[in-house]
């Protein structure tokens, strides 16, 4: 009899399993993937189409990656800031003071990845016709002139490297990784710090370059086209956006399939310096600060 009842009941034991993982994959999710584009608009602070300004160069770069603070969702161009429905917050700390992203526990995205995904049943219900997301960190390539003396061999080179930048309102940093090389901070930094990092090929000896900064407080530019009916404080990087093609958001609560949105960032020209040596190249160790490192816009378009 036992052997009759034990092929029972290993089967029910299967299809109970097979049945449960089948009710969580139904389980649909509002899911955030980035993608990063340098022919997009180049837009200023208030959501218009910007210039460089005499004196300054820049430069689009290539992204490697982005983290964010902050995903908002917001019904109406007159819903204030935090006051829509927050989606994504990262962690935070106070460890060196006052508040602050904890860089350590910050999620990341590369171009085309999902950088963070919550189920519908969680997001409340409405119709949202604009989304703001606030960033906090940014990894890309970018071109640097490196005029410099080693062993009395003369350098003057355009070298591919390597650019972090912090673009959060804050940040804990303990140790971040620009390419190959760790920088410490083991403290707070503000909106604009940045590292850079390249490495030079002397008669086959190779010598690594390593430098970094802080951007004037302000200068980081943050699209809100809002910036009359809803402003952000200066300092964030809440980047805000209306979706795509006039499109809205529509959350019912009842969805049986995911909702993607994806969120395309502008680098057009995104990388801004003093153009000291006004030749349009940026050479970091002839004194050419970067005065800006924020995105130049947001389309966010729904699937």
């Amino acid at each position: 009899m036992l052997r009759q009842v034990l092929p029972i009941i290993i089967l029910s034991i299967i299809f109970y399993s097979c049945k449960k993982e089948k009710e969580q994959d139904s389980e649909s999710y509002l899911v955030f993937k980035f993608k990063f584009d340098s022919t997009q608009a180049r837009l200023n602070n208030v959501g218009q189409p910007a210039t460089i300004p005499a004196g300054h160069a820049a430069q689009s770069g290539i992204m490697n990656m982005m983290s964010a603070h902050y995903i908002e969702l917001t019904p109406n161009a007159t819903t204030l800031l935090g006051l829509g429905t927050v989606v994504y917050r990262a962690s935070e700390t106070t460890i060196a003071g006052s508040l602050a992203i904890d860089f350590e526990k910050a999620a990341k995205a590369g171009n085309g990845e999902e950088f963070y995904r919550i189920p519908i049943k969680n997001v409340s219900p409405d119709t949202y016709e604009w989304i703001r997301i606030s960033l906090a960190y940014q990894n890309g390539d970018v071109k640097a002139r490196i005029d410099t003396t080693i062993n009395n061999i003369s350098i003057n080179q355009d070298l591919d490297a390597t650019l972090a930048s912090f673009i959060g309102f804050n940040n804990y940093i303990k140790t971040f990784k620009i390419k190959n090389l760790d920088q410490p901070v083991n403290g707070n930094r503000k909106q604009g710090f940045w590292g850079f990092e390249t490495s030079l090929n002397v008669n086959g000896i190779i010598y690594p370059v390593k430098d970094s900064g802080q951007a004037p407080p302000g200068s980081t530019t943050v699209v809100n086209p809002l910036f009359n009916s809803s402003p952000i404080p200066q300092g964030s990087c809440v980047v805000t956006a209306a979706f795509a093609e006039g499109k809205k958001l529509t959350i019912t609560g009842n969805e049986t399939k995911d909702i993607i949105i994806e969120c395309s960032f502008s680098t057009n020209k995104s990388i801004e310096w003093k153009d000291l040596i006004p030749n349009g190249k940026w050479e970091p160790l002839k004194g050419e600060r970067l005065v800006d490192m924020g995105v130049r816009g947001l389309i966010p378009t729904i699937f």
